[in-house]
């Protein structure tokens, strides 16, 4: 059917009854279309968002934003991105910060095009999940107490219930992927997805790979790589680095309660902490930091208030989070329809997640995804102090020797337009390590285009190249 498009806007020729019966027809539904956003540019491709009920007794809902491929949609598999957290937004983080079509303009009140978006590659989904994240409510106070198990529960719940408003995406390959917190997300949805194709009768997933970036997997590996990058990288001393390394056991760590650990390894973290300081942001150690007080009041004044470091805007994230809390942004977005009592945040406020499923282990999950024969791809930007490469490399590569998995592509730089786009292994043809130069924890935010390049190769099942000669995907 064709498309009649006016400045990236679909123009409504014959009234609300031609707009339902396009949605009909093409099997999406029509109530959920963003015509356009405020502000947007032009675009050739469509975009839907929405709630979808996952428990309608309870009133738990979560929000979600699609966006079909640039081109070709229908012939492009279907990817799923969840942030991490616990507790942050996807559509704040991966659609309008990273990987999605667009990013907020400097004034926050309109939007430009995102050149390197993952939908060039695959039709996006991006959920609010769990409830009392974002725009993702429940009418059951109870609900924001919430942990790993309930949110794989909803967000299996919600693919069911998604595919009914999407059917002709039911047979359609399925990515999942996500960031950060999402390392226990992610597998541990797979896991669900597994469970119920082992079960079904009738409907199942059809899930082609899992690739999770700067995941948390084992807290009691990932919590000192913090402080050794700090040491690696010259940002602490080599007396405090190595008292940390020494005197600290981090076997039972619990994110912000270090009881358990020694008085001597607790002063050293804290001075580690304390000369690292306000001014350097762990998630990108090289990257200039926005000043929130000055970015707020140019926004408010309605002055262009990006800061540009290294050919990133450092300020994203306010103009973000100003956007999005547009009245009419949020109309266009079918979001808030409940006038929840808060703002739209990037983090939630209200949601009270368990502190202590940070310590589940993740590596048995990844164990029989792998066993499933799904793919799977950890990947790290290199200048992230949060969740570093040194920790996720370890895990991976003892991971492997678990499994008895030979090395099929031996530890080295692959690249991307005649550059060094990072360092990448394989073992087993199944289980795949890469780093990505330059970039952060938020690993398409700070090199879009190397994020790319990988995203592609990880969805046509390619293994990323080992020569600076051209790629299809540059």
């Amino acid at each position: 059917m064709g498309r009649c498009w006016f400045s990236g806007v679909l123009t409504v020729l014959l009234g609300c009854e031609w707009l339902l019966l396009l949605g009909a027809v093409e099997g999406y539904p029509a109530e959920d279309l963003v015509v356009s956003l405020p502000g947007q540019p032009s675009v050739g491709f469509k975009q839907y968002a929405g709630s979808v009920d996952v428990d309608v007794k309870a009133g738990r809902s979560l929000f979600y934003y699609f966006v079909e491929a640039d081109k070709q949609p229908d012939k492009k598999p279907l990817t799923l991105w969840l942030n991490g957290g616990p507790g942050c937004s996807s559509i704040g983080g991966g659609a309008f910060t990273e990987l999605g079509p667009f990013y907020p303009t400097g004034d926050g009140r309109g939007l430009r095009r995102n050149k390197m978006s993952w939908n060039r590659a695959s039709n996006l989904l991006f959920v609010e999940s769990p409830a009392g994240v974002g725009w993702s409510y429940s009418n059951t106070s109870s609900d924001y107490n919430s942990g790993d198990a309930s949110t794989a529960r909803d967000m299996h719940a919600f693919l069911l219930k998604w595919y009914e408003k999407f059917p002709t995406f039911r047979s359609r390959e399925l990515f999942l992927t996500g960031e950060s917190y999402a390392g226990h997300y992610i597998p541990q949805l797979a896991i669900a997805i597994l469970d119920h194709n082992k079960q079904s009768t009738g409907f199942k997933f059809n899930l082609k790979g899992v690739a999770i970036g700067n995941p948390l997997l084992r807290l009691d590996r990932d919590a000192p790589a913090s402080y050794e990058y700090f040491w690696s990288h010259g940002m602490i001393s080599d007396e405090i680095g190595l008292t940390i390394m020494n005197e600290c056991d981090f076997d039972d760590y619990v994110f912000a309660n270090t009881h358990n650990l020694s008085l001597e390894c607790n002063k050293a973290i804290s001075q580690a902490n304390q000369i690292v300081g306000y001014y350097i942001d762990n998630y990108d150690v090289i990257l200039d930091v926005c000043y929130p007080s000055i970015v707020e009041q140019e926004l408010r004044l309605r002055k262009m208030a990006t800061k540009i470091s290294v050919g990133v805007d450092v300020c994203m994230t306010y103009e973000r989070s100003f956007y999005l809390n547009l009245p009419e942004v949020q109309k266009a977005l079918h979001a808030n329809r409940t006038n929840l009592p808060y703002t739209w945040s990037m983090c939630s406020r209200v949601l009270n997640y368990s502190n202590t499923d940070e310590n589940i282990n993740i590596l048995p999950l990844l164990t029989r995804i792998v066993q499933n024969h799904i793919p799977v791809w950890v990947f790290s930007g290199d200048q992230d102090s949060v969740v570093p490469l040194l920790g996720s490399r370890t895990l991976i590569r003892e991971l492997a020797h678990d499994l008895k998995f030979p090395i099929t592509v031996p530890y080295g730089a692959w690249f991307h337009k005649g550059q060094v786009g990072g360092w990448a292994t394989e073992y087993g043809n199944l289980l795949t390590f890469a780093t990505v130069r330059g970039a952060a924890h938020m690993v398409p935010y700070a090199q879009p285009s190397r994020a790319l390049h990988l995203f592609s190769s990880f969805v046509h099942g390619r293994r990323l190249p080992n020569t600076t000669l051209p790629s299809i995907y540059e």
